[in-house]
């Protein structure tokens, strides 16, 4: 009985979500949803398990055999590794498993820093118009001018390289701060339209009460949808900057750096266990993303809905 009961529960309350029954009932989004919780674990049980230090340093000199394929491809040393080893003797299993986690970390707080900063912009833009809208606005616009590659490139360059990863998130979020921005402020366009907030506002109510409490909450919709699928586009671009020598330092263990130095040394040479692997990972954490991101949005379109209905 308590199992039924608790069946019940759950459906009802699937019910007076759409959203989240939409969601649920589109199976490419449960998919998307399944792979970046999967590397999500991988990156925290890397994070957790491999020193990093290890992960970086050469083990050439040591009883480790350097450009090994991989272990269950038939006869071989004793010492190889289930993905193999790189130019430098490193294992490619564990180096790959804790890029994950160096992905979905920069790639968080690139997401993250650059839907704050959007969404704050868009919102006081759309809110206070004029001037405001246009000094912001047009800036916006001038960064987008910009092919958002080649303006991360100009970006990063100005940095030292010391910074490794950092350089590249601080590049991207000014990359990806104007998408932001445009796509909340026509949302914010629409809800200044309601008469809600015309009331709101003759009862007395502060800009910061009406920007938090009754703008932005109804601007969530495209801001979650966005920020999904930009998600799998930040894990691209820090992989790309990495893999042209302007992301991560030497030795890291990131998809974007080992995809590198894979193609230099191991592509004509029929080692492609070196970029096999890392680019296989960036694959699925990207698709995932991207799976996830699309039936959000369906989920959230209300024409989708009435469309299903």
């Amino acid at each position: 009985m308590s199992t039924d009961t608790e069946t019940r529960s759950t459906l009802g309350r699937l019910r007076a979500s759409p959203f989240l029954a939409d969601l649920l009932t589109n199976r490419l989004a449960v998919v998307g949803l399944t792979i970046i919780l999967g590397m999500a674990a991988i990156a925290v049980y890397a994070r957790v398990t491999y020193d990093f230090g290890a992960l970086t340093s050469s083990q050439l000199g040591t009883e480790i055999t350097d450009r090994a394929p991989p272990g269950w491809l038939g006869p071989a040393p004793a010492n190889q590794q289930l993905f193999g080893t790189d130019a430098a003797a490193r294992d490619i299993y564990k180096r790959s498993l804790y890029g994950a986690w160096l992905a979905l970390k920069f790639g968080t707080i690139t997401v993250g820093t650059s839907t704050t900063v959007g969404v704050g912009l868009g919102i006081i833009a759309a809110y206070y118009g004029d001037v405001t809208d246009n000094v912001i606005m047009r800036t916006m616009d001038v960064l987008l001018a910009f092919p958002p590659l080649l303006l991360a490139l100009a970006l990063v360059a100005i940095f030292p390289r010391d910074l490794g990863l950092w350089r590249a998130v601080v590049a991207l979020v000014l990359v990806y701060t104007p998408r932001f921005a445009r796509v909340v402020r026509g949302a914010a366009l629409k809800v200044l339209e309601d008469e809600y907030v015309d009331a709101t506002v003759a009862l007395g109510a502060t800009d910061p009460r009406i920007l938090v409490r009754h703008i932005l909450p109804n601007t969530l919709a495209p801001i979650t949808v966005q920020s999904t699928l930009n998600f799998g586009l930040a894990i691209i671009d820090l992989a790309a900057l990495s893999f042209l020598g302007f992301g991560a330092q030497a030795g890291t263990p990131s998809w974007g750096l080992m995809l590198s130095r894979g193609v230099e040394n191991g592509l004509l040479t029929g080692e492609w266990w070196l970029s096999f692997f890392p680019g296989l990972f960036l694959a699925i954490t990207v698709l995932g993303f991207n799976l996830l991101g699309d039936g959000m949005r369906d989920a959230l379109d209300p024409r989708m809905r009435e469309a299903v209905d």
